[in-house]
């Protein structure tokens, strides 16, 4: 379900962003990307990142499922990042995310739905990995 929201989550915002929310969504990727070393940090960083999408979708109820989906992602978060065990994953999570705030900018809801697409695949994969289902 996430998935499918966070899909179209990408699409609006690519659509409907302010340029200042275009640059505030690509700041969070660049300070995800320097809190690599800091898991606790990079997993805040990570949900501000969705919020900042929902909230530059202007659809509030976008808002309000991502920030309920907060609890349980700041429970699976920490145990997709250790599954994520070598420099290379870590480094495709963060590009996913760098990709998504790219595409956002650029005002491209094609590319912004295939990267958030690619996103939760890659995640989805790293918790089935892990056990979790």
């Amino acid at each position: 379900m996430r998935r499918t929201i966070e899909t179209r989550i990408a699409t609006l915002a690519a659509l409907r962003r302010l340029d200042e929310e275009a640059l505030a969504i690509r700041d969070l990727a660049a300070r995800m990307r320097a809190a690599l070393d800091a898991p606790e940090e990079l997993m805040e960083l990570d949900l501000e990142f969705h919020a900042a999408l929902a909230q530059a979708s202007r659809n509030p109820v976008f808002a309000l499922i991502v920030g309920a989906f907060a609890g349980i992602t700041r429970q699976t978060w920490p145990i997709g990042w250790r599954s994520r065990v070598t420099d290379d994953a870590r480094e495709a999570m963060i590009a996913g995310h760098e990709e998504i705030a790219a595409a956002v900018a650029a005002g491209d809801p094609v590319r912004a739905s295939a990267a958030m697409e690619t996103h939760f695949d890659a995640s989805v994969r790293v918790l089935l990995v892990a056990g979790l289902s």
